[in-house]
């Protein structure tokens, strides 16, 4: 196979991104490329971008600017969320060389064929070139699955979504709720086995709504994945974000008795006020997330939980703010990710004019994440002195210490040994689970 040049990927957002990133590296792979850093003098760089995370445009010139540094005659793609949003704004930034819509990024490498001719394109008009068609035309499914990180896969099963909450931007930018059906999808985490991962978690934008053009569920993926002959080399499952109206009873039942589907859920609250919830068009009151997560409780005690929060949204006074602090107060967490409301053009909630300055927005983060980080310490520390199975995974830190996850997704770090092998499942006693240690990754010894 001809040898095309070296190409980098950069990502960001979320692990639907890296499940994308990763399927199309393999493409250009196949085509003859060799995947390399952004420092190692790339010939192409792609940039993944997330329209969620606040200052997309920063982020995505800084990795422009490293790339260019690296190689000043290194061909620039941008795609993504950001890229479906707003094309022409990131056709305006300096050493982008092309910019591409939601569609025409699996056409990634079609397109990088013809990057010499983009190249000379854009820089003689001093502008990217742009080719990104309508969203309401997106209505193809493509699977991914991420490989080669780590001993991990995300596997994507679902994109899109049909809920258009009042903040956010991911319909605009993926386009309409769809995925593939079960079969197709037992392929693909085929692909992961054969990449060598022990455990594949199942992500998309909305995960719960997967197979319902095919009339089919999450649950009955859930039950074909654990039970295909095929995938006998995946140890674990993770279902990732679920909405709380479409994680159903039938499902946390599976997940409890399940082998292989860890207890951890990670499930959006976004706020604990039912009046804030209402405003941001959500589906869902704080009673039936109260009662999703008492459910999970009840048949998996140890069970991770996951939250999902937005601060600062329009409306949310002080009283509401309490609501939400108060509620997440009530419930047994292993971890928040906190995010600070910020306007995106055509949402619905730029019509709320009672909008929360930006100090207290950030004010109130910090708050959420000083409880948050309190969760985090408070559910590791019920398994002190407790021996558990830790998946480990690939990477050695400078302390010789080798990480892995619980089935709890407590992460711990053990000493690393030449016995141990990246993707075992070994039974570790943990330690040092309390407050003052940096939560995400306590320590561990190996039993």
């Amino acid at each position: 196979m001809a040898n095309r040049g070296r190409v980098a990927f950069e990502t960001l957002g979320c692990k639907l991104n890296f499940s994308e990133s990763s399927a199309l590296a393999n493409g250009l792979l196949e085509s003859g490329y060799a995947r390399v850093s952004v420092e190692d003098q790339p010939d192409v760089v792609v940039v993944n971008t997330c329209s969620v995370t606040d200052h997309a445009d920063a982020k995505c010139r800084n990795i422009v600017r490293r790339a260019k540094s690296a190689n000043p005659d290194s061909v620039v793609v941008v795609i993504g969320c950001y890229a479906q949003l707003k094309p022409e704004e990131i056709a305006g930034i300096e050493g982008v060389d092309l910019v591409l819509g939601a569609q025409e990024k699996f056409n990634l490498a079609a397109y990088v064929e013809e990057r010499d001719a983009l190249c000379q394109q854009s820089r003689t008009t001093g502008k990217a070139v742009v080719h990104r068609g309508e969203i309401r035309e997106v209505t193809a499914f493509h699977p991914a699955v991420s490989s080669g990180d780590r001993t991990r896969s995300f596997l994507k099963v679902q994109d899109g979504c049909d809920y258009f909450c009042a903040f956010c931007t991911i319909p605009l930018a993926r386009g309409r709720s769809r995925s593939a059906d079960v079969s197709t999808t037992l392929a693909e985490a085929q692909k992961a086995v054969d990449a060598g991962a022990r455990e594949i978690v199942l992500t998309g934008v909305n995960i719960g709504d997967f197979g319902k053009a095919q009339d089919e569920t999450l649950l009955e993926l859930c039950m074909a994945l654990e039970s295909e002959e095929r995938l006998a080399g995946i140890e674990r499952f993770r279902i990732s974000s679920i909405e709380p109206n479409l994680l159903s009873e039938d499902i946390i039942e599976f997940v409890a008795t399940s082998r292989k589907f860890q207890p951890h859920f990670h499930i959006p609250l976004q706020s604990g006020s039912d009046t804030i919830l209402s405003a941001m068009r959500r589906r869902y009151r704080t009673a039936l997330y109260r009662e999703r997560v008492d459910r999970i409780l009840e048949l998996m005690p140890d069970a991770a939980i996951g939250i999902d929060v937005i601060v600062g949204f329009p409306g949310e006074d002080e009283a509401a703010f309490q609501e939400t602090v108060d509620f997440l107060g009530s419930l047994p967490a292993a971890y928040f990710h906190v995010f600070t409301y910020s306007e995106r053009p055509k949402t619905t909630a730029l019509r709320i004019e009672d909008v929360v300055p930006m100090e207290i927005r950030k004010q109130r983060n910090k708050v959420l994440r000083q409880m948050g980080l309190k969760c985090q310490w408070a559910h590791a520390a019920r398994f002190e002195g407790r021996t558990r199975p830790v998946l480990l995974e690939s990477e050695v830190d400078d302390a010789g210490r080798r990480s892995g996850y619980t089935p709890e997704y407590v992460r711990v770090a053990v000493e690393d040994s030449k016995d141990m092998k990246p993707g075992s499942i070994v039974p570790v006693t943990l330690e040092g689970m309390k407050q003052g240690v940096v939560p995400g990754r306590f320590r561990a010894a190996l039993t």
